[in-house]
């Protein structure tokens, strides 16, 4: 009988698994899902929905999409030995099924005064059966490596260390980019951490026509004499060139190898920079006939998607500004830059140093890979990587930088809102730095050297190839009194998560992987009877 371990990365976007041949140490099959199973568009949606529907709840639709990861893989249950977990500790906790309520709050006197006390995040070895719900063997080992500080978990410490970022002399940030960006500023012998709930823009959600890094995901745009050649991942999520468009018109110019499906998180930077390089973009607006940039007949970028951009990349700039502060440094003296995650793989790297996702200063830009995935896997080749972890999580905890808590970032990040959701112009931005002493933001090298390390963001797939699940966690279905089946519920989703269950019927199916959760509530606030009630719908997984 064969050994296999079962490789997991819970991102804040979707998750993604793979299933290792232990004997042999080669990949076998890789596993990804379109959207988190969890209503809500970041990790503090996710916590919002854990904590008003119950940690239960939560934990048993996460459990139900791990399920389905693994089966999804298709490796015989009585084969699999171990599995290893790689996350934000939001994300892992709600795996684990651990208290959540510390993880709600950033200051340590307001956890006292509510008699919070957080749980043992440590590295640890559980079993399968230790974990409600998870369709495993029992004698399963199950591996949660430690979190450094409230928002700053495994993945945090997986991108330090598969980027290479602990080993090298110079000043430099790793940053993962994703609907929770987490960052690590190395300056000198100090390791200062942080994390910005950046939103889900740069994971092409929250974006009309946005999608994940999927096949048919436009990943890059490139200026031509005539129009703009549009670059699409193929089936293999590799780049290929496709459709040559005319951004200020709905129309193809020259087909091309692949479809296009939506825009990917990478994508939408690549279509702020030309269109802001081509004058079509002048913050906020989009200046063409009909206010929208053109992928073609079907895909379109609006001013709105700029916003939600925006709020994204603001986010990250203020972050590296703030710890840049925090480490008495200007940004002139970050002269690396390490970008992880899919996005930080799929993206022009010269293109996001341009609008502000890279410290300026940056000379050199590596692009790493999903180094959380990666994590796990080693944590399954070599269970003892957990006690790796856990001694670079003890030496971090005490140079970890909480945004919520820094005034640095609060001004940073209210500028970077000014600019792009106002239009500040750069002059007006610079005087209020100066003003609030933060660092200085010079401008962009001209002319950094990229290093890509890996032609796609899981380099390798294995043997079987990848599966996408493009629908998790269960539908809810929800009737409620008084309600006339107008529709204005479902015709105001942004995300189109609401559905008539049937025909001549008014109860509602739900899908909670497309609901952007408590911080939406569209629905309910554009009921015109007033009797939607999010808070009535009960998500749970299928029996």
């Amino acid at each position: 009988m064969g050994r296999i371990g079962i490789a997991l990365d819970l991102g804040t976007s979707g998750f993604r698994g793979q299933a290792i041949d232990l004997n042999r140490k080669e990949i076998v099959a890789t596993a990804l899902t379109a959207r988190h199973p969890l209503p809500g568009a970041n990790v503090m949606d996710h916590l919002n929905f854990a904590l008003e529907a119950g940690q239960d709840t939560a934990h048993a639709v996460v459990i139900e999409t791990v399920n389905q990861v693994i089966r999804y893989l298709e490796v015989p249950p009585e084969e699999i030995v171990r599995v290893a977990v790689c996350g934000n500790p939001i994300q892992l906790s709600l795996f684990e099924g651990i208290e959540i309520m510390d993880l709600a709050y950033a200051g340590e006197r307001k956890k006292k005064m509510m008699g919070i006390v957080p749980p043992n995040r440590d590295a640890k070895k559980i079993w399968a059966s230790d974990i409600s719900g998870l369709k495993l063997p029992p004698h399963v080992e199950v591996c949660i490596p430690s979190a450094v500080k409230h928002e700053i978990g495994a993945d945090a410490l997986a991108m330090m260390i598969k980027s290479g970022l602990l080993e090298k002399d110079d000043t430099s940030l790793v940053t993962d980019y994703g609907t929770n960006a987490e960052m690590a500023l190395k300056a000198g012998d100090r390791i200062i951490t942080g994390s910005c709930a950046a939103g889900p823009a740069l994971e092409g959600q929250h974006i009309k026509f946005g999608m994940l890094a999927a096949p048919g995901a436009v990943h890059d745009i490139e200026a031509q004499k005539a129009g703009y050649r549009c670059y699409v991942l193929d089936d293999d999520m590799m780049s290929v060139p496709g459709d040559l468009v005319d951004l200020t018109a709905p129309a193809v110019i020259e087909q091309g190898q692949a479809r296009t499906g939506g825009i990917t998180g990478t994508g939408v930077i690549s279509i702020i920079y030309e269109g802001m390089a081509a004058s079509l973009i002048r913050l906020p607006r989009i200046k063409t006939p009909d206010n929208k940039l053109h992928l073609g007949r079907e895909v379109e970028f609006s001013e709105t998607d700029i916003t939600e951009a925006g709020k994204a990349i603001g986010a990250i700039r203020a972050g590296f500004l703030t710890l840049a502060g925090e480490a008495g440094i200007e940004l002139a003296d970050i002269k690396t830059a390490y970008m992880a995650g899919a996005s930080g793989t799929y993206v022009n790297a010269r293109k996001a140093l341009k609008i502000g996702l890279v410290p300026p200063g940056a000379e050199k830009i590596y692009q790493v890979g999903n180094t959380s995935l990666a994590m796990a896997r080693d944590m399954v080749l070599d269970a003892d990587k957990l006690w790796e972890l856990q001694e670079l999580a003890g030496k971090l905890r005490a140079n970890h930088c909480m945004f919520g808590e820094s005034q640095v970032f609060e001004r940073a990040y209210l500028l970077e809102l000014s600019f792009w959701g106002e239009g500040m112009p750069w002059e007006q931005y610079h005087r209020f730095a100066r003003m609030y002493k933060l660092p200085q933001l010079i401008d962009p090298v001209p002319d950094p050297e990229v290093i890509r390390l890996y032609e796609r963001d899981i380099p390798e797939l294995g043997y079987r190839g990848v599966s996408y699940i493009e629908q998790v966690g269960s539908p809810a279905w929800v009737e409620f009194p008084g309600c006339t089946g107008c529709g204005t519920c479902i015709e105001k989703c942004p995300e189109k998560a609401l559905s008539f269950a049937g025909e001549n019927t008014v109860t509602l199916s739900i899908r909670p992987d497309r609901c952007n959760g408590t911080a939406c509530k569209r629905c309910e606030v554009n009921c015109p009877k007033k009797v939607f009630r999010f808070s009535d719908i009960v998500f749970l997984p299928k029996e």
